[in-house]
């Protein structure tokens, strides 16, 4: 038996027999209450969706996808297994935004997710800690994904907002003081020495992209992206050739490639999958042999989290992706639609397995969400209909 074959069987990450993804029907219709207003409870999106157990037929016919497929088994046909092996433990789900809550698209400030997509991620969140992390700035971020019971970690984990907590030695120099002192929040920001160089080549790009039509800059405040989805493929190489020139005078960062995106970042040792290991430690969670944790992602810079996960051997990294591709992930979903109905089926099975298990036990001593804390109606009366409360 291989190594990998070894680490998949004590994660519970077997793979499946069948190359076939299964087909799920996008949402075609939401259940109106009213004229004014429109129910996006679980029952009413899950409603909408086909019956996940029942195949209806293989999502493409190319050879090389189904067979990336067999060694990536879609998560939606491995859940029951992948549940089984979380039985007992503490889910954690970490959470990509682009092309994995949000359809990839032309013009990156309308990356919107759907209503059905943000009621499913506020539903996981009350059973489950839940993170986002993204190469967008954190403000940028909260704008798109508008919950409050989630954390967030913009720049890909160079910007993040956890609870207040005890600090290593080593990191306190990277916090800023507690932001807002009624929440008991701070800031993480381990690369905060660089903002004002980083101004200075979001700047200069901004200066040197502007003849190079389709190009865009985007302030993602401890990185910067230039965008080219919409630059002629002639024009790439100019593009890239003017970025590179811009960051000869600038040797602490480097340039990165990304969908459609170069991405310049501070050379730092840090990454998704050391935001993944950091917020797990501040919610206590660093050392505990019981907690799992689950990441969706579909770029590469989600990689870097897959190895944590596999390195700690437990937890789903799981790929979203309609192509194949080299991954350190061990399941796949093909696209935002199926990590909607993943999600909801991830909310759905702990809501019928939690009936004997308080919610502290499921987040941890002093890790239930604020809203909960503070007794909001809101999210207290779907618990107490459960029972869980």
């Amino acid at each position: 038996m291989t190594n990998s074959a070894k680490l998949n069987r004590t994660m519970g990450l077997q793979r499946s027999s069948t190359s076939n993804k299964q087909k799920v029907q996008p949402i075609t219709k939401v259940v109106k209450n009213d004229e004014n207003s429109v129910d996006l409870s679980l029952a009413s999106i899950t409603s909408n969706l086909h019956d996940i157990s029942t195949p209806n037929g293989p999502i493409s016919s190319d050879l090389a996808y189904n067979s990336w497929v067999a060694e990536h088994p879609s998560a939606l046909g491995s859940f029951d297994r992948m549940m089984k092996a979380a039985k007992g433990k503490r889910v954690v789900v970490f959470l990509d935004y682009d092309g994995t809550l949000s359809p990839i698209v032309d013009d990156p400030d309308r990356a919107f997710m759907s209503d059905e997509m943000r009621a499913a991620v506020r539903e996981v969140a009350k059973y489950f800690p839940t993170a986002v992390i993204s190469g967008r700035s954190r403000d940028k971020l909260k704008e798109f994904v508008q919950l409050s019971n989630v954390y967030y970690a913009g720049s890909h984990g160079m910007d993040i907002l956890v609870p207040t907590g005890p600090l290593n030695p080593c990191d306190a120099k990277n916090h800023t003081a507690a932001i807002d002192k009624k929440e008991s929040d701070v800031l993480f920001q381990p690369a905060k020495r660089f903002l004002p160089a980083i101004q200075e080549i979001r700047t200069l790009l901004e200066e040197i992209t502007r003849k190079v039509e389709g190009a865009r800059v985007e302030d993602n405040r401890f990185c910067i992206s230039v965008h080219f989805r919409k630059v002629r493929d002639e024009d790439y190489d100019i593009l890239e050739a003017k970025v590179k020139y811009v960051l000869k005078n600038y040797p602490e960062f480097h340039l990165t490639l990304g969908k459609k995106v170069l991405e310049v970042r501070p050379s730092i040792e840090w990454n998704k999958g050391h935001a993944l290991e950091y917020i797990l430690d501040t919610l206590g969670f660093s050392s505990s042999s019981d907690v799992l944790p689950l990441y969706i992602g579909d770029d590469r810079t989600d990689e870097d989290a897959f190895k944590v996960i596999r390195s700690r051997g437990l937890g789903f990294p799981i790929i979203v992706s309609s192509t194949p591709k080299d991954t350190k992930a061990c399941y796949s979903l093909h696209d935002p639609s199926e990590v909607l109905t993943f999600l909801l089926r991830l909310a759905r099975w702990r809501k019928e397995s939690s009936s004997s298990r308080s919610l502290a036990q499921i987040w941890g001593p002093g890790n239930l969400p604020r809203s909960l804390n503070r007794g909001s109606n809101r999210d207290l009366e779907p618990l107490k209909a459960q029972g869980n409360i």
